[in-house]
């Protein structure tokens, strides 16, 4: 009696468990979940500008540095950081003591040459009037041979003695000439006009001239009527930057101003940091003119460039935030095959892209749309292939793009404009 009693314990038991498990099985199958929450924009065509941005600072288009090729002491400063200056203007004097006396030196020096000289043509012409004689005297048998040779021989040393004092005159002459070009060096002019950038010595301070070493830098001499953008382009970049690319520069010192600027010049020589370590960095320098005046540019300013390498007109364009990678290619883990092709031909591998593709809306559901994107600007993408004009594709939210959405997944359409006052109502909330 009690074993038929648990028997059909037993049985109301599994009962149960069966309606249990079949009303959970029909709660779930009939369950619906919420639409999703999005932001669309239709497919139109566009203007699209690619640009390359880079960092830099400003520099003008000639910059003289000055350094005195006399050492010594500076009596005169007639300049300030700052100040303009014409050409041929006298900016620094070097004392000129020790140049002085060198000048005394070798113009005595040179003078006793000129007078050597005079001493020497006086035994030249007393020598040749001799051997004129002598040679007279000798075809007339009145004078020896011995005679003739004798005034022959100091007729050739006079010359000799004439010729190496007129050679030690003109060697005299230019070492007269090299001081007198030190005394004038001990002047420092300006090279050009235009504004003294740097001054780097003072009144009364010593400064050793470049005749020695590399000298003291003593200012610097810039025009700057003329301003250009000194920036680094990373090497992924460079390749697409031609000369005369239009450029727009913001310089951090002058807000809510953008100037207009000419790329002039490509560096081929690269500039390397972190070499041989994992931050190793490759850039290259790119130089462009800036074409608006702006007077309050200063050289060494931080600027920002962006320069515009490619402009399309009227092609189609979808937001750049629309365009995610297909969701097999990016979460599909390869099987061990795959792993085995890839160790043996990593190139190829790599060379393999997954396909870009955008969420289409068709009535309350989204369609994922393979796509072949071109060039982009800040905001929007150029599409090539795979859309039409007037299709509507999800623009936001970016999570909703990239990982929500699925194939056939149902969407409530939300006007941007009131998707942000929610978005601002829910952090003031917070």
């Amino acid at each position: 009696m009690a074993k038929k009693s648990r028997r059909r314990l037993l049985i109301v038991i599994i009962i149960i468990l069966l309606a249990f498990i079949g009303a959970m099985v029909w709660t779930i199958s009939n369950r619906t979940e919420a639409p999703t929450l999005v932001s669309v924009e239709p497919v139109a065509t566009r203007s699209i500008t690619q640009s390359v941005s880079a960092i830099g600072k400003l520099q003008p288009e000639v910059m003289v540095k000055m350094s005195s090729e006399a050492s010594g002491e500076i009596v005169y400063l007639g300049v300030r950081d700052g100040d303009t200056v014409r050409n041929g203007q006298v900016l620094v004097r070097i004392r000129p003591d020790m140049m002085q006396s060198m000048l005394v030196q070798t113009r005595a020096a040179a003078e006793a040459s000129r007078m050597s000289i005079t001493v020497a043509k006086a035994e030249y012409d007393r020598a040749e009037a001799d051997l004129k004689r002598i040679t007279e005297l000798y075809k007339k048998q009145f004078s020896s041979r011995e005679d003739f040779d004798r005034a022959s021989a100091a007729f050739q040393s006079a010359a000799g003695r004439l010729a190496q004092t007129q050679a030690d005159y003109e060697r005299a002459k230019g070492a007269l000439r090299e001081t007198q070009v030190n005394v004038e060096r001990t002047t420092i002019t300006a090279p050009m006009s235009g504004v003294v950038t740097y001054l780097g010595v003072e009144l009364g301070e010593k400064v050793v001239g470049t005749a020695q070493m590399q000298g003291t830098e003593i200012l610097r001499i810039a025009d700057l009527s003329t301003m250009n953008a000194w920036v680094q382009v990373d090497e992924n970049d460079v390749a697409q930057i031609k000369i005369g690319d239009t450029a727009r520069i913001k310089v951090d010192a002058l807000p809510n101003t953008e100037l207009r600027g000419l790329v002039y010049e490509i560096s081929h020589s690269p500039l390397v940091s972190g070499q041989g370590t994992q931050e190793e960095v490759v850039n290259f320098q790119v130089r462009i003119r800036i074409i608006d005046p702006e007077h309050r540019m200063r050289p060494g300013m931080s600027c920002s460039v962006d320069i515009e390498t490619d402009t399309k007109t009227n092609v189609m364009a979808v937001p750049i935030q629309s365009v995610t990678m297909q969701q097999d290619a990016m979460t599909a883990a390869p099987a061990e095959e795959d792993y085995r092709k890839t160790e043996r031909k990593p190139v190829a591998a790599k060379s393999k892209r997954p396909q870009s593709i955008v969420w289409v809306v068709n009535g309350g559901t989204v369609a994922a749309r393979p796509v072949t994107t071109g060039i982009s600007d800040e905001g929007y993408i150029e599409v090539i292939d795979g859309l039409k004009v007037g299709d509507r594709v999800v623009s936001s939210p970016y999570e909703a793009i990239s990982k929500l959405l699925t194939p056939g997944a149902k969407v409530t359409v939300e006007d941007p404009a009131a998707r942000r006052e929610r978005y601002r109502s829910m952090r003031q909330d917070q």
